[in-house]
């Protein structure tokens, strides 16, 4: 099962009694500032939880293995996820 931000909306709504359109809108606008953060380049750190990284790839040599063509896959900025301690944790206490 994966979670949604409609999920999050509902729980907020369940434990804080907010309506589902103040929990919508507030799980909306908690993922746009994440999102418009990693889009200026500034790191996320939720404390608890982990960092969001934006990192440069550098152009690299790659193969089409559609076809087996050599390829150049093009310089490029990722975002990488770390999970902190207490998220490590969690999950391995839950094995």
């Amino acid at each position: 099962m994966s979670i949604t931000k409609k999920n999050i909306a509902d729980e907020l709504v369940n434990q804080v009694g907010l309506s589902n359109v103040q929990a919508l809108d507030i799980t909306n606008e908690f993922f746009n500032q994440i999102k418009n953060s990693l889009a200026s380049g500034i790191d996320v750190k939720i404390s608890g939880f982990g960092n969001f990284v934006v990192r440069e790839k550098s152009a690299r040599p790659g193969r089409n293995p559609k076809t087996g063509e050599d390829v150049l896959i093009s310089a490029r900025k990722v975002v990488t996820f770390k999970a902190g301690p207490k998220l490590k944790g969690a999950t391995h206490n839950s094995n």
